[in-house]
């Protein structure tokens, strides 16, 4: 085999697929990445039998062939050459030549027909949304999965399509992230778990280009993106999801508006005074007109004031500080409503036609310390 590829592009597609290449396995050839020029294009691909990512490349096939090389040292090559143009070269005995200017590599590849290529998937109905929208969907609602496997479920996020609707769900049992967003066509229903570490990987792999498209393609037990030049295949996490609508209320006893950006702010200029490890509530003491912020921590202790509009009762109640602010940084209203019933019930952050619903259970401090 013989190839020779413009070096940023080479190393953007290595960038791309070395998502899908496992930290830890005990099978040596998935920590390749398989680079197969044997037909009419340069593909490269990683597959750590969960996630599948292929990427076809830009560049000239001098001699066809396949060969897989350790993804590692492929990248820091690559990544270290400073040239325009690189040549790979192989021989009958896996000796791969890289060379870009006067710089030269020699490594030994594996054979290419020992990589477990990503699976076929039967494509039969396809989704289609914008690269922004998806994106901007994982990244308002990836935050609120859970980030251990004690429950797998809580490590995926459920994606409902119904009609010309995606119902996009988290959750780790503190807070629920809901995000629903109109489609361009309508679809028969579906609903799939998919992996949290899929999506965080899709997300910083696309362009988020508003006017090109991802296509998805569902089966039982895998979910397919593609876009651009990019296909990601992926297994899905089996089992029922939470039925979260059990846990959504259109009740409350108090209803807030607040400037989003004043509340973030403020919250988060309590994050000093939290010590690693120190779980310390903000305690919300809201009135007619006016919202307490109070903060104490071994290290000190915060007072502020934000200027609200209220409707219903007062009410005392405390949150973990992070898990507002990861919910208020990626709701885009300058203005936003908050809905509360009791200061044991959790709250919801939600706008008029819940195209965004988070909501955030409330933690236990004692009232007669504030």
């Amino acid at each position: 085999m013989k190839l020779i590829c413009p070096r940023t592009n080479l190393l953007n597609g290595i960038n791309n697929v070395l998502k899908a290449v496992p930290s830890k396995t005990t099978m040596p050839i998935l920590e390749c990445i398989l680079i197969n020029a044997s037909s009419n294009v340069i593909t490269l691909t990683a597959n750590d039998m969960e996630l599948g990512i292929e990427t076809v490349i830009e560049g000239d096939i001098v001699e066809s062939g396949i060969i897989a090389i350790d993804a590692k040292f492929f990248f820091e090559i690559i990544r270290k050459l400073t040239g325009d143009e690189v040549v790979i070269e192989t021989d009958v005995y896996l000796k791969t030549t890289i060379t870009c200017e006067e710089a030269t590599f020699n490594i030994i590849g594996k054979s290419g027909e020992d990589f477990s290529g990503i699976p076929y998937i039967e494509k039969n109905e396809m989704i289609t949304i914008s690269q922004y929208t998806l994106k901007e969907v994982i990244r308002q609602t990836i935050f609120s999965i859970a980030d251990n496997d004690t429950n797998k479920l809580m490590t995926g996020e459920l994606f409902e399509i119904n009609q010309n609707e995606l119902k996009v769900v988290s959750l780790d049992g503190h807070r629920i992230s809901i995000r629903k967003i109109e489609l361009k066509e309508e679809y028969g229903f579906k609903k799939v778990i998919v992996p949290g570490k899929t999506l965080q990987e899709i997300s910083k792999i696309l362009p988020g280009n508003s006017e090109e498209d991802v296509y998805i393609y569902l089966t039982d037990n895998h979910i397919v993106f593609e876009f651009g030049f990019t296909t990601v295949v992926s297994r899905l996490i089996e089992g029922e999801y939470f039925k979260v609508e059990q846990m959504l209320s259109s009740d409350y006893e108090t209803k807030i508006n607040i400037n989003k950006k004043e509340l973030l702010s403020c919250i988060d200029r309590t994050t000093p005074l939290i010590r690693e490890g120190e779980k310390k509530p903000i305690i919300m003491n809201i009135m007619d007109g006016v919202m307490k912020l109070k903060m104490d921590s071994t290290s000190g202790s915060m007072n502020e004031k934000i200027m609200i509009s209220k409707e219903g009762k007062d009410i005392l109640i405390g949150f973990n500080p992070k898990f507002f602010m990861d919910a208020l940084r990626v709701i885009d209203d300058e203005e936003i409503s908050i809905y509360m019933v009791n200061p044991k019930a959790p709250c919801f952050i939600k706008n008029d036609d819940e195209s965004y619903i988070y909501l955030i259970l409330p933690v236990n401090f004692n009232p007669d310390t504030v």
